[in-house]
């Protein structure tokens, strides 16, 4: 069925398919570099999400070679609200290589990708489609759910991936890859959905072996985990001159490279006045609870220095701590936004 399968899907994909700033319908888009860097953005965020940085950011960083020249603290900058802030650093660090190594032109054969900084299989299918019309076969999110249901697969999803990357490789159109993909991923985010998924609207519904079936909206099944909850505290020390402490993260990680005020599980210091506010943000495996605790005082420590509150908005700081700066008044404050 694979001809007819995406013959059906691309002609819907024409007249439906989203437009998106990083998105080039017909073919490969001109410019690998904003597949690049959207790719990047994309890896565990939404399109809605994304939607609201792409533009700054591009515009910022126009070019491969501007963002490679660029400060690692201006790009988490320009990041700061997206979270993952390691996608950050293997997209620059990517440019880099791609202006010193490829000098300046964009590899497009698949042993050349994989010398690029964060980016996994299914990344690198995805650019490689999407930027040079590349015959891989794309598998998210959505095309894990698309095929699962299209072929009634009801074990859970992790222990038949093969299978399901088997399935969808017979099903791409390796003549039009770039579309191809672009189409399945806005099959299952505007059609095929989670939840009341739009069989009457599904553009490849005759092929689906489980609609009209009870257990639809239960496929894929996924085995539950469990997040760890992290309760603990964030101190806002300020000086006599109502300068503000803050510290930049050397430890390794996510948040590494960033800006915060001092945190903890345990309580440190017994003078800390509560402020009965708190902040909550919800991390990949981590519900994480912190309890903001005002302090006055002219020490500097754990490599913290003081700044103007009004000079918060220089430095690159997480979803969390913006959320801090947002719950404190007398901060110059800026949105906070969910990283998923």
């Amino acid at each position: 069925m694979s001809n007819e399968f995406s013959k059906q899907l691309l002609t819907w994909y024409q007249k439906n398919g989203r437009d998106l700033p990083w998105r080039f319908k017909g073919g490969a888009h001109p410019d690998p570099y904003v597949v690049l860097v959207s790719e990047l953005m994309l890896q565990q965020t939404t399109v809605k999400t994304v939607l609201s940085y792409f533009d700054r950011f591009i515009n910022r960083f126009p070019t491969v070679e501007s963002l490679a020249s660029a400060s690692q603290e201006d790009v988490n900058l320009y990041w700061q609200g997206l979270g993952y802030y390691t996608r950050a650093r293997s997209l620059k660090q990517s440019a880099e290589m791609i202006v010193k190594d490829f000098k300046g032109v964009f590899p497009h054969q698949k042993e050349d990708v994989l010398k690029l900084k964060g980016l996994g299989p299914y990344t690198i299918s995805s650019f490689l489609a999407l930027a040079f019309n590349a015959p891989e076969t794309v598998v998210d999110g959505n095309v894990i759910r698309i095929i699962c249901r299209l072929y009634h697969l009801t074990s859970p999803q992790d222990e038949i991936m093969a299978q399901i990357r088997k399935k969808a490789e017979s099903l791409t159109d390796k003549q039009n890859a770039a579309d191809y993909a672009s189409a399945i991923m806005d099959l299952g985010a505007t059609v095929c959905t989670p939840k009341k998924p739009l069989c009457d609207k599904c553009p490849v519904r005759k092929f689906c072996t489980s609609k009209d079936l009870p257990d639809l909206e239960k496929i894929p099944v996924r085995k539950k985990t469990t997040k760890k909850v992290f309760n603990g505290y964030v101190y806002i020390i300020k000086n006599k001159e109502g300068k503000v402490l803050i510290r930049k993260r050397t430890e390794k990680g996510l948040l590494s490279g960033l800006y915060e005020f001092p945190w903890s599980e345990e309580r440190l210091f017994k003078n800390a006045k509560e402020t009965n506010q708190s902040v909550c943000h919800i991390f990949t495996h981590i519900n994480m609870n912190l309890k903001i605790c005002e302090l006055k005082s002219d020490s500097v420590f754990s490599d913290g220095f003081f700044v103007l509150p009004q000079e918060l908005d220089k430095y690159a700081f997480s979803t969390l701590m913006q959320k801090v700066i947002k719950k404190q008044g007398g901060f110059e404050s800026r949105p906070a936004k969910d990283e998923k």
